[in-house]
């Protein structure tokens, strides 16, 4: 089983991409003033997270810094484990954000059958708690990600590369 993490005191925080467009790897770093872990996830969870993180914080006090300078990944980035699931809750007394990120687990139904409803062991999770300023911060780090992938295509919209790509409009 993987290591856990929890961030409560947290001084970086932050999505990245390592790689060129159309073979990037996804990121999510955490740290404090001791240590830092990389988790490795897809694109598509990153950009969600931060629309989702937007609508979360129209219900929270505005941030306080106006700086939203993208916050750049701590090289190596080497993931501790794959991100499966995202959870995004509020704590109201702090005006803080708490993301509990699960790490993808395999779970084959045909090996473990009696585990199928039953005890099916559980993955690695980092927690963090971000401030206002830290969440607005990874919303426009992330936004500024999404804009360095490769093009879309003017007829389908899906990306495309420099050599082109099997565009399904042109069947």
């Amino acid at each position: 089983m993987s290591e856990s993490f929890e961030f409560r005191e947290v001084t970086h925080f932050t999505a990245g991409a390592v790689g060129e467009p159309g073979a990037r790897v996804f990121y999510i770093q955490a740290g404090d003033a001791s240590r830092y872990v990389s988790i490795k996830l897809e694109k598509q969870q990153v950009a969600a997270l931060a629309t989702y993180l937007e609508t979360v914080l129209e219900d929270l006090p505005a941030p306080t810094e106006t700086e939203t300078a993208a916050v750049p990944l701590i090289e190596p980035a080497l993931p501790e484990w794959v991100v499966g699931q995202i959870a995004v809750g509020v704590d109201e007394e702090e005006s803080a954000v708490v993301l509990v990120i699960e790490e993808l687990v395999d779970f084959d139904p045909d090996e473990d059958e009696d585990d199928f409803l039953g005890d099916v062991s559980t993955g690695a999770s980092l927690r963090v708690h971000l401030s206002v300023n830290q969440a607005t911060q990874f919303i426009a780090t992330s936004e500024e990600l999404m804009t360095k992938g490769r093009p879309p295509c003017r007829l389908c919209g899906q990306p495309d590369s420099p050599g082109g790509h099997a565009c399904p409009r042109l069947n």
